[in-house]
């Protein structure tokens, strides 16, 4: 889902880092699941994650005060140019620039291309979803070359950025790769021990389990550690089973609490199209409310996306596609100015190209 020119090979790339994408919508939101009746509590939970800081996030800081608003858009076209398209009708569409971008790499990608750049050059941040390999593998040593190559890159880009390391790394599909929760924090300290080896110190590192896995009791286990993780994240979506957002992120605000010196991120969230225009724009409200309760989440980014390989509305994202479930997006994050940053005026625009 991403990448100025193409090889074929580039876009056989772009094309399996999809697919990683596709088996990390398809391990929570897979199968059939009854519509529900009620419509969420859009009044939002107590808040449980209260920590307004100050946070050890790294080089890429939470804004100073509400979250930033950001997005994975797919393109039809899995091009550079179709990238950069996909995502300027988004934010066309909603009226508003994104404050972050993000990116999926499989494990032996380059991580920097064109696209990316133009969304830097514009001040925005780019979240680095990079897929991650064998754990018992990684720490043995055997692609400790892959891994400084990736860094020295990163390193030469000089931006800061969010390093979204083997996000999802709890979901059972993936169980065979991580071997344990023991084997994923020795990879993960191995890889950042690489990074900051190599000088590349621009990234800000964000562990991203799934909602499904603090609801089980079994993330946890998979923590790196405070000293080594700069913002904490989830995956959570209402796909084939439902629940409101408040609902979904309960057992993770309450290990987030547990971390109050680390910012938190939504790292993809989402409604499927299975449950009707005003049961998600419900849940959007519900989101945005739960969001602004808890006051630790400083970035949230929505999966504007309906995945080639998902099939079936319990696996599809995208709201820009009903108006009604894309003005409950507008009203509740995308006009809200809890959200920074928020539009230029045209008096600022003016003021800038001046």
């Amino acid at each position: 889902m991403k990448r100025s020119v193409l090889t074929l090979a580039v876009v056989a790339a772009v094309v399996a880092a999809a697919t990683a994408v596709t088996l990390s919508v398809m391990s929570t939101k897979d199968g059939p699941g009854p519509r529900p009746s009620p419509a969420p509590d859009t009044a939002g939970p107590p808040a449980i994650a209260t920590s307004k800081g100050p946070f050890q996030a790294g080089p890429v800081g939470p804004p100073a005060e509400g979250s930033y608003l950001g997005a994975w858009v797919r393109p039809e076209r899995l091009t550079e140019s179709g990238r950069v398209s996909a995502m300027t009708t988004w934010e066309e569409t909603l009226g508003r620039r994104m404050a972050i971008v993000n990116t999926y790499r499989r494990f032996d990608e380059n991580f920097i291309n064109a696209s990316d750049r133009s969304f830097t050059d514009r001040g925005t941040t780019l979240m680095l979803s990079w897929a991650g390999g064998d754990t018992r593998l990684v720490t043995m040593g055997r692609y400790d070359d892959l891994i400084r190559e990736r860094a020295r890159e990163l390193k030469a880009f000089g931006r800061p950025v969010l390093m979204r390391y083997r996000w999802e790394m709890d979901r059972p599909n993936l169980r065979a790769q991580m071997w344990s929760g023991a084997d994923y924090i020795a990879a993960w300290r191995h890889v950042r021990a690489i990074f900051t080896a190599e000088g590349a110190t621009n990234a800000s590192w964000v562990w991203c389990p799934t909602a499904e896995g603090f609801t089980g009791g079994y993330a946890p286990e998979f923590y790196p550690g405070d000293d080594v993780v700069d913002w904490t994240c989830v995956d959570v979506y209402a796909g084939s089973k439902y629940g409101s957002m408040s609902t979904l992120l309960r057992p993770f605000l309450e290990f987030c609490a547990e971390h109050p010196t680390k910012p938190v991120m939504i790292g993809e969230f989402g409604v499927a199209r299975t449950w009707g225009s005003e049961q998600r724009a419900s849940w959007l409200h519900d989101a945005s409310a739960t969001f602004k309760a808890n006051p630790q989440i400083r970035a949230v980014l929505y999966f504007e996306s309906d995945p080639t390989d998902n099939k079936g509305p319990t696996q599809q994202f995208q709201v820009s596609n009903d108006p009604v479930v894309l003005s409950a997006f507008r009203s509740s994050l995308a006009q809200d100015a809890y959200y920074t940053p928020m539009p230029l005026t045209p008096a600022t625009k003016r003021k800038r190209q001046k």
